[in-house]
C-alpha cells in the first residue's frame, strides 16, 4: 500500500497517474482545485508535463518526491497537475506566461498562478533548492504584497516583465 495518495489516483492519464502517490496533494486540472484556492485564498501552483519527459521524472524524483518540499508546497499553494498532451489548451496558457516571464519555455512548465488561475510567473526545471526558495519567495509576496501579484498580467497581450494590468500604475 502507498504511503501517499492524491486525487491523481482516479485519473486515466499515465502522465498523472505517475504522480499519484507522490507526498504533493496534486489535483487534476478543473474546477474543484479553483474553488479550494478561491476558498482557501491561496495561489495555484501548475505542474505541466508528459510521460517521455525526462526532466519532469528529474524535477518528481529530487522535489515531488520530497516529504519537505511537499509541505511547503500543500501548505502554500492549491498544487495542480497537468498532462500535456490531454490538455494543450491548458498548456499553451502558462506556456505563453514562461515565455513572457522568461524567453523560454519547456517542460516541466511549473507556472504559480491567482486562486483564478491568472499566472503571475513561470518557468520550467528548477532544482529542488532554487525551487523551495522561488516558493517562499512568492508564498511571502502573496501574503503580505498580494498587490503586487494581483496587478501582474503574464499573457500574450503584454510584454515579458509581466506589465501591469492597463490602468494600473507599477
Amino acid at each position: 500500500m502507498p504511503k501517499f495518495t492524491n486525487k491523481l489516483a482516479d485519473e486515466s492519464s499515465p502522465y498523472l497517474l505517475q504522480h499519484a502517490h507522490n507526498p504533493v496533494n496534486w489535483y487534476p486540472w478543473g474546477e474543484e482545485a479553483l474553488q479550494r484556492a478561491k476558498e482557501e485564498d491561496k495561489p495555484v501552483l501548475v505542474s505541466i508535463g508528459y510521460s517521455a519527459c525526462h526532466w519532469c521524472h528529474v524535477m518528481e524524483h529530487e522535489s515531488y518526491e520530497d516529504t519537505g518540499v511537499a509541505k511547503v508546497m500543500n501548505e502554500n499553494f492549491v498544487c495542480i497537475k497537468v498532462d500535456r498532451e490531454e490538455r494543450p489548451d491548458v498548456d499553451q496558457v502558462y506556456m505563453n506566461a514562461a515565455y513572457l516571464v522568461n524567453g523560454n519555455g519547456g517542460w516541466p512548465l511549473n507556472a504559480l498562478a491567482m486562486p483564478d488561475g491568472r499566472p503571475f510567473f513561470a518557468g520550467t526545471y528548477f532544482p529542488k533548492e532554487n525551487w523551495i526558495k522561488l516558493l517562499e519567495y512568492f508564498t511571502d509576496l502573496y501574503k503580505n504584497q498580494k498587490q503586487k501579484l494581483e496587478g501582474r498580467r503574464c499573457d500574450q497581450r503584454h510584454n515579458a516583465d509581466c506589465e501591469p494590468a492597463s490602468g494600473e500604475q507599477h
